[in-house]
């Protein structure tokens, strides 16, 4: 089969596993290394994290990565693993519409068929992008998937709850817009309680994601509520950050080694990496 044919086949596996009761988990990857981690844990997809992937490469999360240094990483872990990739482009690595459609043409040649695309805003006064622009955003994502004949997966991330920009109604209103310009789904990061989730699965037409973390209710009280999906967002890299900062002050502090228990085996880890995909 040809890259192209592969990058359909992988955009239709994973559009397919959108459904809700029965939601797709991501455990969110940054580098080779864990999305190859991820995948032998059982993952029928990665996703990819644009905070931990900001941090490996050097960067503060918050749209702060250039678009080659982000695509080039999400191209790494794409060649490295046989399940299909979706990548965390924050706003979209542009300033405007067409820049975006640019920007899902290098996510496609970079050999992922999924993307996060969020509504948040940095440095500015407000919170949140205007919805109609961002639907703007979103459709030049559609058109530009579309012209390239692969069903991306795009996955309209709302702001909301999680920069205190609105709550039910507004949420509803731009998830119902964004779908209407060509997202396949909805992303609302920071929503966790049941009652909140259960309204957002009932009153979006498209598959509802939910970020969890601790303290969130369980995958399958989520099931349950009618998600579709649910991703770790950040969570696994500042697990694994907060272990290398909490082994590192033993070992320099109490010259002991407790935190470093349970690590993976230096051969399983090196024929991890080793092996072709």
């Amino acid at each position: 089969m040809n890259r192209h044919g592969l990058l359909r086949e992988q955009a239709l596996a994973f559009r397919a596993r959108h459904v809700p009761g029965r939601p797709i988990v991501l455990p969110n990857a940054w580098d080779t290394a864990s999305a190859r981690l991820v995948e032998q844990a059982g993952a029928t997809a990665v996703a990819t994290t644009s905070a931990g992937l900001a941090w490996a490469l050097g960067a503060a999360d918050g749209d702060r990565l250039s678009r080659d240094d982000a695509l080039a990483a999400i191209a790494r872990i794409a060649s490295t693993v046989a399940v299909p990739v979706s990548a965390d482009i924050e706003t979209g690595y542009a300033d405007d519409a067409a820049g975006v459609g640019d920007t899902i043409r290098a996510v496609l040649a970079a050999g992922a068929v999924g993307v996060n695309i969020e509504d948040g805003l940095y440095g500015g006064d407000a919170p949140v992008r205007p919805a109609a622009e961002q639907a703007e955003r979103i459709a030049a994502a559609r058109q530009a998937a579309d012209a390239a004949g692969v069903p991306l997966f795009v996955n309209a991330r709302v702001d909301t709850y999680l920069r205190g920009a609105g709550e039910l109604s507004e949420t509803l209103e731009r998830a119902a817009a964004y779908l209407a310009a060509g997202a396949d789904g909805v992303f609302v990061p920071g929503a966790v309680d049941p009652g909140i989730v259960k309204a957002l699965a009932e009153g979006i037409d498209g598959p509802l994601n939910v970020m969890v973390g601790p303290g969130a209710p369980a995958v399958g009280e989520l099931a349950a509520l009618g998600v579709a999906r649910v991703s770790a967002g950040s969570a696994l890299a500042q697990a694994v950050h907060g272990l290398v900062h909490r082994a590192a002050r033993e070992l320099l502090d109490a010259g002991t080694y407790g935190e470093l228990a349970g690590g993976s085996g230096y051969e399983e880890l090196n024929a991890l990496l080793g092996r072709g995909r």
